[in-house]
Formats: structure tokens, C-alpha cells, sequence
């Protein structure tokens, strides 16, 4: 028979034991930061209809979405947690309360080209608020706050929240006499990947130099918060560019007093959040002195996103961690270091087969104590279970021999310091 080379395709991360532990710590701090803020989880299907997945029209995600070979070929792998958010709340509208509060961590699909820190298979963790008719725009500056919590409680506290608002932009636009802004808005997404003046040269092409000119003046200030909202005030007078700068101050304002510092902020006018269902605040989130990275965490503000679902209308916001790409990214760094700690706080060596079911009691009786207990059943000289301890990095290990089952006891070695003592298989309290 051939033996085929085992691997894996391109474009998926398979991680080691140590390194797992280190990505699962991640998560379930994350999920436990987002529980601790009255958020519900929720586990969508991976597998959508493509009527659902298709809905918005695709653009440039239908392309990179990976379809199901069936016969009837009406469903793919889905590309974000977004979609199918609104297809749930839609579905489930009558039976949940709103505002509906809601993460999830769950691995989405696109077929990205292969690239460093880009996936086909990765993470993401969400977390949303969805409103029925009106949303609080209080909100946009709560979720910046769990997420801030959630970097830090990762061991990232310095991290900056780059904030802007598609009212303001749109309204700018619209004072330039600029009446459709998606392709624009689109250049400017791209302006830390393709640099400024290639960003204007484009920006040339689709509005003019002189339009052009206004626009990178806009975007491109490097002012302090304070000053960027004094600069503000009476830039442009149209509807949307007013309402939007209402939000962007409250916005600012509320992320302060839910403690997020002046110094964690960037009122940002070149964010735009590529997607067209932006409609209010976007946000990215960045690593501060590892900016080369990209975006750690981003989303923002949308309307209706759920209209192609249902006739109720359903305002939201939203904001995700693409956290394959941030663990990659942040190892690749040397930012994150394995977890080198066991999966069991205490490991149970008999020295021979024939006190496998002494051993067997006595892990009996750590697991009825709620103790963190394995046991090794397999042949070998005793040094190898012994070192196959130590490469697990057990705290403790019980050590199990003749004169020790004679006594009714225990050998206890600490295998931190390798202090070794015995006891009473009654008091197996690990301590000397």
C-alpha cells in the first residue's frame, strides 16, 4: 500500500499542544469578557443557503466563497459571522429580546490568496447589539469598552481605537458636490496598504485633482482629538455631515467615560470601512508600535442590515477579531510565548502492572476530591513515566511501588523543586 505524505492544504492553521493552549486561553478570555458584558452566545450553522449568502450580491466575497458540491449546489461555507446574524435574527425575531445582545467565536471560510497571517479556514469573534426600529448610539462606545477589556485581559492593554463616522464622511463628500462616495470611500480604505500619493493619484482619476486635494487634506490631519473635533465644527454644512459629527463627539465622548483613555483613541477621518453597510461609526483597532500588522479588530455601525430577511428593520453595531490572524501575527512577533504548563496537575505512575488497580483507587479518589488527575497505564522502565511526566510538565507526581502499597500510601514528587514525600492514601493533601 502507498503511504501518502500527510499535510495539510494551504491557507489552514494546525497548531502544536502548547500553541493551542495558548489560542484556547485567547478565546475563552475573549468569551468570557463578552459574557461578563450581557452578551448571549449564539453557534450559527458553517453551511448556509446561498440565497442567504448571496443576498447583499457578493461583489468580490462571492468570488472568494467556497461552495458546496452537492447535486443541488444551493449552499457554501460561510465567509463572515455577519450574514448569517442577520439571517438568525430574522428567523428568530419573535423570540428574542432587543436590544439582542450577542458574540460568537467560530471559524469562517474564504478562499484568500496564500499569503503570511492570511487564512482559508480562521477564527473570528464577534460580538454585536442589534436594536428593533432604533438603536442607542451609546451602544458604539459600550462595545468599544468590552473589547478594550478583552485586549487587555489578553495581556495587550496598548492598543488604539481608530474611530470615524460614514454620516460625517458622506456628508463632506456631498458638500464637494461629490453625489455617489462608494468608489471613493473604497480608494481611501486603501490608503495604509497603497500609501498617500498613490491614494490621490486615484483619487484624481474618479473626482478630479481639485476634489481630490480636499479630500486628502480632510483625511489626512494629524491632530490631536481635541483639535480634530474643533476643526470640525462648521467644516461643511450639510445634514448627514452635521448628524454625523453629533455621533462622532458622543461617540468620543461616552468611550472616555466607559474608561477607555484620550490616549487608546484616534479620531481617524481616513477609516471607512470598505463594506457598504457601514453606515455610522466604523472603528479599527490597532496594536500600538506593531501598526504594520493591520487591524487587530474592526466593525462598526449598520442600519438595515438584515432587510433582505425581513421587513422589520433591525440597527446594529457590531465589531470583530479576526483572531486566527492575530495569534499568527502576534507570534510571528514573539509577542506570545507557548503555554508550557500541563494539561493535569497531578500524574499517577504505578512502577509495574500489578498496581494498576491501587492506582486506579487513588485517582479514583483526587477525581472524587475535584482534583486535576491522570494516570499512566502504559509498559516501560520507570525512568521513561518518568520523563514522560516531566515533558508534560506535571506539578505533582504519585508515585506507586511495593513498600508504598504495603503502607496504604502514596510517593508524592514535586517536580518543580524535587522534594519527594510520602501519605496516607486518607490525606492526599500534596502537601509535606
Amino acid at each position: 500500500m502507498e503511504i501518502i505524505k500527510p499535510s495539510t492544504i494551504a491557507g489552514v492553521m494546525e497548531l502544536l499542544p502548547d500553541e493551542q493552549k495558548v489560542l484556547d486561553e485567547m478565546k475563552t478570555t475573549i468569551e468570557e469578557t463578552f459574557k461578563d458584558y450581557g452578551f448571549s452566545s449564539i453557534d450559527t450553522p458553517v453551511i448556509e443557503k446561498n440565497e442567504v449568502l448571496f443576498a447583499k450580491g457578493g461583489g468580490e466575497t462571492e468570488k472568494q466563497i467556497f461552495e458546496i458540491a452537492s447535486d443541488s449546489k444551493d449552499m457554501s461555507l460561510r465567509f463572515d459571522l455577519t450574514v448569517p446574524l442577520a439571517r438568525y435574527v430574522s428567523e428568530h425575531f419573535s423570540e428574542l429580546n432587543f436590544p439582542f445582545k450577542r458574540y460568537q467565536v467560530g471559524k469562517v471560510y474564504r478562499g484568500e490568496r496564500n499569503q503570511k497571517g492570511r487564512y482559508k479556514e480562521f477564527y473570528q469573534a464577534d460580538i454585536d447589539i442589534i436594536g428593533h426600529n432604533e438603536l442607542s448610539i451609546y451602544n458604539d462606545a459600550l462595545l468599544a469598552r468590552v473589547i478594550f477589556e478583552a485586549f487587555k485581559k489578553i495581556d495587550f492593554p496598548n492598543v488604539t481605537f481608530h474611530i470615524n463616522n460614514r454620516k460625517l464622511l458622506n456628508g463632506f463628500f456631498k458638500s464637494l458636490e461629490i453625489e455617489d462616495s462608494t468608489e471613493v470611500l473604497r480608494t481611501i480604505d486603501k490608503k495604509d496598504k497603497i500609501g498617500l500619493d498613490k491614494t490621490k493619484s486615484l483619487l484624481n482619476d474618479i473626482i478630479g485633482e481639485e476634489k481630490s486635494s480636499k479630500t486628502i487634506e480632510f483625511i489626512n490631519a494629524d491632530l490631536s482629538n481635541s483639535e480634530t473635533l474643533e476643526n470640525l465644527d462648521g467644516l461643511a454644512n450639510t445634514d448627514s455631515y452635521n448628524k454625523g459629527l453629533e455621533e462622532l463627539k458622543t461617540v468620543y465622548d461616552y468611550m472616555v467615560k466607559f474608561g477607555v483613555s484620550d490616549k487608546n483613541i484616534k479620531i481617524d477621518l481616513s477609516i471607512t470601512r470598505g463594506l457598504d453597510y457601514y453606515t455610522s461609526t466604523v472603528y479599527e483597532t490597532f496594536i500600538d508600535g506593531y501598526e504594520s500588522i493591520g487591524s487587530v479588530c474592526s466593525g462598526g455601525r449598520y442600519e438595515n442590515l438584515a432587510s433582505n430577511f425581513t421587513k422589520q428593520k433591525l440597527p446594529g453595531v457590531g465589531m470583530s477579531i479576526g483572531l486566527t490572524r492575530l495569534f499568527y501575527q502576534l507570534k510571528e512577533l514573539g509577542l506570545i510565548e507557548d503555554k508550557k504548563k500541563s494539561e493535569v496537575d497531578i500524574f499517577i505512575l504505578p512502577m509495574d502492572s500489578k498496581f494498576n488497580f491501587y492506582a486506579i483507587d487513588v485517582l479514583k479518589r483526587l477525581k472524587e476530591e475535584g482534583k486535576q488527575a491522570d494516570i499512566y497505564l502504559e509498559k516501560g522502565k520507570f525512568k521513561k513515566k518518568l520523563n514522560y511526566a516531566d515533558k508534560i510538565n506535571a506539578n505533582y507526581v504519585v508515585i506507586i511501588g511495593e513498600d508504598e502499597v504495603s503502607k496504604n500510601e502514596v510517593s508524592i514528587k514535586n517536580m518543580e523543586t524535587g522534594e519527594q514525600f510520602n501519605k496516607s492514601i486518607d490525606n492526599l493533601d500534596f502537601g509535606n
